[in-house]
């Protein structure tokens, strides 16, 4: 059975007794359902079918991948000749459905209203983060894509090694590594990429700029997006000869990360992970120093869950893809981040990222 195929029996399993479709309306989702990507449309599941119901932007390669395996086994292709909602109406009377779930964590309450609206007849059911959960565990193919756009993302690390160097901006920064990712191969960024030197290194999401490189720390947080999966990847590097003090925070920022590796396992507390690097800031005496979690899921989202964050207390389960950021955070002085993203096993982990994460001077 493909992998799309099996995707879609998980999604089935998960609407049996609750609905009798589903109306899938958020990108992503409609991606990770049909195995189609389009900025617009809708995706149905109804009756054992998954309905692709596209403009005539889409039709013509949603035919060609329909041809080729490429879309589930039960998927057909419905061309938007009328009003999208008599469509939809159309297709949920033909399998006689009544309850219909809907995405009310994506969508906006212009558009649920507007399909309340034109389908008066269907009870509406909030999916809550029905097809989100089922995305936490990623399957053969998923997986393979996340580690294709992780490679990309260490080779620009490598590439952006010799590109650093006193008195060039952030911003040619970020633009050499972003070039680089596309060229090889990347669809996309994953995310707005961060590249933040000297003070600024201590903003955990800083911004990009003119700032002209001199000695301190630079910290780059990128990914690369392969066929709609995203990486995820942080490194903290120091342009001249760093002081000791900046030595001390680097290694325990690593001692930090470490101690996570070690914690993690499939269904272990996503707050235990985080608890494992905290306690090793907090003990160096940088307690208030690292305020966000340990990491975060990510897939077709960059931002994914479960999380290792101190509030998450969900069971992590095998095959889901967390990154691992701890990061200390002096204000006004500089920071340090390192992230990796793995695979959680059933005893341990996969680590996915492959670039050197010893103090690397330039």
């Amino acid at each position: 059975m493909k992998n799309i195929d099996v995707r879609i029996e998980k999604i089935k399993g998960e609407l049996l007794g609750k609905a009798d479709a589903f109306i899938i309306t958020s990108h992503n989702n409609r991606l990770y359902a049909s195995n189609f990507s389009s900025s617009a449309g809708y995706v149905i599941l109804v009756g054992g079918k998954v309905f692709l119901l596209l403009d005539f932007r889409y039709t013509e390669a949603a035919e060609k991948m329909l041809a080729q395996g490429a879309l589930p086994s039960t998927a057909e292709i419905v061309k938007v000749q009328k009003k999208q909602s008599e469509h939809i109406a159309d297709i949920l009377s033909a399998y006689s459905a009544k309850n219909v779930y809907y995405e009310n964590y994506t969508m906006s309450c212009h558009e649920f209203e507007r399909l309340q609206s034109d389908l008066p007849q269907y009870s509406l059911i909030p999916a809550e983060k029905l097809l989100e959960n089922c995305r936490s565990v990623k399957d053969e193919d998923e997986l393979l894509k996340i580690k294709k756009a992780q490679s990309i993302t260490d080779k620009t690390f490598e590439h952006i090694l010799n590109v650093i160097k006193v008195g060039i901006s952030e911003q040619d920064i970020a633009c050499e590594m972003e070039y680089f990712m596309r060229k090889q191969g990347a669809q996309k960024f994953a995310f707005d990429t961060i590249c933040v030197s000297g003070k600024k290194s201590a903003l955990p999401h800083g911004v990009p700029d003119k700032t002209i490189l001199s000695n301190g720390f630079l910290t780059m947080d990128f990914g690369a997006a392969y066929e709609g999966y995203c990486s995820d990847m942080t490194r903290t590097v120091c342009v001249g000869t760093p002081t000791d003090e900046m030595k001390q925070v680097y290694q325990t920022v690593l001692k930090a990360q470490a101690a996570a590796f070690e914690a993690i396992k499939a269904n272990i507390f996503g707050n235990a992970v985080d608890k494992a690097a905290r306690d090793v800031i907090n003990n160096a005496g940088y307690e208030g120093c690292f305020g966000h979690g340990t990491g975060h899921s990510l897939g077709l989202d960059i931002h994914e869950s479960p999380n290792f964050s101190p509030s998450d207390a969900t069971l992590i389960p095998e095959n889901a893809v967390i990154s691992v950021e701890p990061g200390i955070y002096l204000a006004g002085k500089f920071g340090v981040r390192i992230e990796d993203i793995v695979v959680i096993k059933q005893n341990g982990y996969e680590n996915l990222t492959q670039s050197v994460k010893d103090l690397i001077i330039i």
